[in-house]
């Protein structure tokens, strides 16, 4: 089992998608003059988030009703399992980083969401080794996503109602001041970065019709539901109806991939700078965390896989583990624009971008595949009668 995991991993990191990745990596290292067309990431972005959703689509129409039972069941396990993971992130952050309580409780949202990046690499690395996974998995990933900004909002509106002072500092909390000014007062993070606000204004409300709408219909859920949706009808219709898009949201899929995760490590090379005065422990948790996290995700889908007593695909465990292990960097951002602006805005990208992204896509995702190995020979399932 070693000597295949480490067979898997070298193969892993020399395949393109990672060669990508490395390539942007490297950019802001070497001070290359380049940078990646923000109109054209947005164009990768939507089309990977269709083509998931797409695939996904075809796949579920396929699902006779036992196996749509089962997802139902998966699904719900999925929300709960992250929202847990977010609250789990938060005491490990209070009682481990010298983060602020408003900068722990933001990260554990991120951390308590899942990363779309993440998934769609995985699913490469998969489609690559020929590795099975469940139709249903592209709609995990809309359902585990929501998690974390509900732990995150609950966490704040639970320091708001303790004493939290407008620039995010707790009353046990160093530069904490309950009053504020009427021209707006300047405040430093934990990170060291100083950051001047406006305190005249009034506290958005935690919960808002605003905010509901950038938790359950921001751009990322809304494309990969629209394109699950549309990959549903269409293939109920029948091949004649699928194939011909199929050229282009199946059999493009990975050179798009591809120049995403150049994007994508430009970015996190990037992100890194802002991680330089966070401390070890945080740039720990970083690395650390994913590992738990997955881990987690991996007993909790065998655990269901034997009340079923249908053994679940090694894909499947592996697509579960990094919707688990991942942090977010598109949805929860949005959510902590809009209601926590009190928060650090450079640290949960720092960690979620710079090194979380990056230790999932080079060496995370074969740890779990290995992990996910090891729970299901070691306490194998048998299947139902």
């Amino acid at each position: 089992m070693l000597a295949d995991f480490l067979d898997n991993f070298i193969h892993n990191l020399f395949k393109p998608l990672l060669l990508f990745f490395y390539m942007g990596f490297l950019i802001p290292i070497l001070r290359v003059p380049f940078e990646f067309p923000h109109v054209l990431y947005q164009g990768l972005t939507m089309y990977l988030l269709i083509s998931i959703g797409w695939h996904g689509g075809e796949e579920l129409a396929t699902l006779d009703a036992a196996a749509a039972q089962q997802a139902l069941g998966y699904m719900a396990i999925g929300f709960f399992t992250n929202f847990a993971i977010g609250c789990l992130a938060y005491f490990i952050l209070r009682n481990v980083t010298r983060l602020r309580n408003v900068d722990a409780a933001t990260v554990a949202g991120y951390y308590g969401s899942d990363s779309a990046g993440t998934f769609v690499t995985c699913l490469g690395v998969l489609t690559a080794a020929n590795m099975a996974y469940a139709a249903y998995m592209p709609v995990m990933l809309a359902i585990m996503e929501i998690p974390g900004c509900l732990v995150a909002l609950f966490l704040v509106s639970r320091l708001r109602e303790h004493g939290m002072d407008r620039l995010g500092n707790m009353p046990d909390e160093p530069d904490y001041n309950p009053n504020g000014s009427d021209e707006g007062e300047e405040g430093e993070h934990a990170n060291g970065h100083a950051v001047v606000r406006r305190t005249d204004r009034p506290r958005r409300p935690i919960i808002s019709p605003e905010l509901l709408h950038e938790v359950f219909l921001n751009p990322g859920l809304y494309l990969l539901f629209g394109g699950i949706l549309i990959g549903f009808v269409s293939r109920l219709q029948g091949h004649k109806v699928t194939d011909a898009d199929d050229l282009l949201f199946v059999s493009l899929f990975p050179p798009m991939l591809c120049l995403f995760l150049l994007e994508m490590g430009i970015t996190a090379c990037k992100r890194l700078r802002d991680l330089r005065v966070a401390g070890w422990r945080f740039i720990a948790f970083a690395v650390l965390a994913p590992n738990v996290f997955a881990t987690i995700g991996i007993l909790i889908t065998h655990l269901y896989s034997m009340f079923l007593g249908t053994p679940f695909d090694i894909g499947t465990y592996a697509l579960f583990a990094v919707l688990c292990g991942a942090a977010s960097y598109i949805a929860v951002p949005a959510v902590q624009r809009l209601a926590i602006p009190e928060a650090s805005p450079t640290l949960p990208l720092a960690a979620s971008l710079g090194l979380t992204f990056t230790y999932n896509v080079t060496i995370g995702i074969p740890v779990y595949i290995l992990i996910a190995t090891t729970v299901s020979e070691a306490f194998p399932v048998g299947i139902a009668t």
